[in-house]
């Protein structure tokens, strides 16, 4: 099935061959640094499954390995277009710049057939003021050539959503689009502090479960949620995979798309998201070809591509439902 990919972070989904190629470490010493155990306690320990990733990639050639590797696995998992997110300044501490980091995440995936990778740039909590600002300023740069939104990313229970207005006010003056984590390791006020800020999307949203009123909002201002189930269970964002609020986010009306957030990390891949989720909750294929539309009339792409990409979804499911795999 073609599908539409929102919320998946480059770091978060670096294949473990290469960082053992690049490391020269066994290999099942960097799976076990980089994949998470069931036992994991929370998103900070979580967290901590970057660490490898983000120390290979401090050159240009390694970014653009890594981002043209990503480009690749993300077309075998039958995804057409992603768009896919990074921090920048984690990338700068052997010398290179800003720009040379975004260019060369964005070079790595030009030769890349059959699929349309966009980049949306994290600001990070807990990072400065001034940190946070200069990613505002090189997504305004490349805007359009590459980038398409900048986010907030981190421990969103330690730094709280609402200390990051002023920022967020820039890049609504700026006009630049942007997606917030919020609702996953904080609870659904951290939601309504992104839509406060005007946000359209809100990267996994989970907690909004908590307050209808908050959940009127979503969908009083069409606001779409990038659902992560795997990573939610992963983070202990949620206590299992059963007890996951997507299918009830669903039945009430809040425009819902499936993602992975880190291929590796959470050992899962866009096309098994979706079997869990069809085996745990009863998703058909039309729900699935519902919510990749919803992911297209979310996405950060022009509006122009929206109808390219609608059609050929369409398409796809037409033939699905003629006798093909769904």
């Amino acid at each position: 099935m073609k599908k539409i990919e929102l919320h998946v972070h480059l770091d978060g989904s670096i294949r473990p061959n290469t960082v053992s190629n690049l490391l020269n470490m066994p290999l099942e010493e960097v799976k076990e640094k980089m994949i998470v155990k069931k036992d994991n306690k929370d998103l900070e320990e979580y967290l901590t499954k970057f660490d490898l990733p983000i120390k290979i990639m401090q050159t240009k050639e390694n970014l653009k390995r890594v981002s043209y590797e990503l480009a690749e696995d993300l077309k075998n998992d039958d995804i057409i277009y992603a768009e896919v997110r990074f921090a920048p300044n984690f990338h700068t501490k052997e010398g290179l710049t800003l720009d040379e980091v975004v260019e060369s995440v964005i070079d790595g995936v030009k030769s890349i057939n059959e699929i349309k990778i966009n980049f949306i740039l994290c600001m990070m909590r807990g990072a400065s003021y001034d940190d946070n600002l200069k990613i505002i300023e090189v997504a305004k740069k490349y805007l359009n050539k590459g980038v398409v939104a900048i986010d907030l990313a981190g421990d969103e229970a330690r730094y709280k959503t609402r200390d990051y207005k002023d920022l967020f006010d820039i890049a609504n003056k700026k006009n630049i689009p942007f997606t917030i984590h919020a609702g996953e390791a904080d609870g659904a006020l951290s939601v309504a502090d992104a839509i406060n800020f005007r946000a359209k999307r809100i990267g996994h949203g989970i907690k909004t479960i908590e307050n209808d009123d908050i959940i009127n909002s979503i969908i009083k201002n069409d606001i779409t949620l990038e659902v992560c189930p795997t990573s939610n269970v992963d983070t202990k964002a949620v206590l299992s995979y059963e007890k996951h609020p997507i299918k009830k986010l669903f039945d009430k009306g809040i425009k819902v798309t499936i993602n992975t957030d880190d291929r590796t990390v959470s050992n899962v891949t866009l096309s098994s998201e979706y079997k869990r989720l069809k085996s745990s909750f009863g998703f058909t294929s039309k729900d699935f070809f519902n919510m990749n539309v919803n992911a297209v009339k979310a996405s950060f792409m022009p509006l122009e591509e929206k109808t390219k990409y609608i059609n050929i979804l369409k398409e796809d499911y037409n033939e699905n439902i003629h006798g093909k795999a769904w």
